[in-house]
């Protein structure tokens, strides 16, 4: 099988990339990415050697696609993926999010519909509708928010998390209107030429080798800030760290994309939520005290004043994911953070590489 995994040498790209060479047999990898991002050419190299062509291609030029060999399947890595994106002064950070997120995704369609690939979205939990999630009331356990249980549930809404029936109703932010976007026009471009296509909507992603940066990961970047004693602060809601997500290990998606890349959804099972779910799931405060026990005490900054699109709970349901696939999380959300953990002691420049 050949296989096209855009934003290759980003952190999501390459762990998967590596780890599907390990599982599947005749597989062959060809890996394309634009290394606008910082920590980029880190990952090239291994990649090379572990046998994944790399070639440099940017998913808004339509020509740097046609060049591309056919391929079987491709898995759609490549995003800016902050919430917060295009949001600031001007109308530049709003356009080029447009075309890295959403033109970039179409000219990826177009390569399937030529070559009659298989695709798959890596989409984001951030394609839920803030308002309800805003809304929602919450009460503090133990250092962190969790729903209160008398109240009225939006549908699509348990203490277990969002469930793929949550509305997918504006506003979600511009990122997440991206990806929403995204994801509408691959199933209808899947249905227009006939070819497979899924919709994977991730928690957050987190692990050993994720780059520095707030918007690519708050679990690394809050661990290896830590590490390195760079000066936090608690944003929002009250300015307290009691705000909670869920983490997830790419690696862990790699038994499910195996059995994707083998079929086609049946109607109605196309898109999938994938995530730690509540097991692994936890509030910022709580990640700072287990940091605190990891690297020593540090002081927090605070401040109340909430951002726009910040929510205070989102937790993914990934009931669907095991009925359908039988698929679970792997990685426990100890084990992910003691990687990251250890990542940021062997590495203490890290931050210094990956976002400079």
């Amino acid at each position: 099988m050949k296989l096209l995994i855009t934003g290759a040498c980003g952190f999501a790209g390459s762990t998967i990339a590596l780890n599907l060479l390990e599982a599947m047999q005749g597989l062959s990898i060809l890996g394309v990415d634009n290394f606008m991002r910082p920590g980029s050419e880190l990952n090239r190299r291994k990649l090379g050697v572990a046998g994944v062509r790399i070639e440099h291609a940017d998913l808004r030029t339509p020509e740097d696609l046609e060049g591309l060999a056919p391929v079987d399947w491709v898995i759609d890595a490549a995003a800016n993926p902050s919430v917060q994106a295009g949001t600031g002064p001007g109308t530049a950070g709003s356009r080029a999010l447009m075309q890295h997120n959403l033109a970039g995704t179409i000219n990826l369609l177009e390569y399937c519909r030529r070559h009659r690939a298989g695709f798959i979205l890596l989409s984001t939990s951030r394609v839920y509708s803030i308002p309800p999630l805003a809304a929602l009331r919450v009460e503090v356990a133990e250092g962190a928010f969790q729903p209160s249980a008398d109240q009225a549930w939006p549908a699509g809404l348990t203490r277990e998390g969002v469930s793929e029936e949550f509305s997918t109703a504006p506003p979600v932010s511009l990122y997440g209107t991206t990806k929403r976007c995204s994801e509408l026009l691959a199933l209808e471009y899947g249905h227009a030429f006939d070819f497979p296509v899924w919709i994977n909507r991730l928690g957050v992603l987190a692990g050993a080798g994720q780059f520095g940066r707030a918007d690519q990961g708050i679990f690394s970047f809050w661990i290896h800030s830590c590490a390195a004693k760079k000066p936090l602060k608690f944003i929002g809601f009250g300015g307290h760290g009691h705000q909670v997500r869920d983490c997830l290990h790419p690696r862990d998606l790699v038994p499910v994309l195996s059995r994707q890349m083998a079929d086609r959804p049946a109607p109605g099972t196309a898109i999938t939520n994938f995530s730690g779910g509540l097991a692994n799931s936890m509030s910022l405060l709580q990640l700072h005290q287990w940091c605190e026990q990891r690297f020593g005490k540090q002081t927090v900054g605070s401040e109340a004043a909430e951002r726009a699109f910040d929510v205070p709970w989102l937790v993914l349901n990934s009931a669907p994911a095991r009925q359908r696939f039988g698929w679970q999380p792997a990685t426990p959300l100890e084990t992910v953070l003691e990687e990251i953990a250890n990542h940021a002691s062997e590495n203490p420049q890290w931050l210094e590489w990956t976002t400079t």
